[in-house]
């Protein structure tokens, strides 16, 4: 198989690393954040739980993402804290 061509991230996204996510039926979901984060809760738009992958990677909830045109997103832990630095906003 022919290798597929590489990319290096370099997007600017808000994160927080997730510790605990309630789903409702809309496909939304409130999603409580590690306690060193800088927010405890947060309330996604619908489809989120479309995005949401961390039943296929154990018990790793992983990442809660937004990107700039505000696009909710997960990561898994892994991925996430290898191709992302936290950012001095000062």
């Amino acid at each position: 198989m022919t290798e597929l061509p590489l990319y290096k991230c370099h997007k600017l996204v808000r994160a927080a690393k997730i510790a605990a996510i309630q789903f409702f039926a809309a496909g939304n979901a409130r999603i409580a954040f590690a306690p060193r984060s800088d927010h405890l809760a947060i309330d996604t738009g619908s489809g989120y739980r479309e995005r949401f992958k961390a039943p296929l990677h154990g018990d790793d909830l992983g990442y809660y993402v937004v990107y700039e045109d505000g696009y909710e997103s997960w990561s898994p832990t892994k991925a996430f804290e290898e191709g992302y630095t936290r950012c001095d906003e000062s």
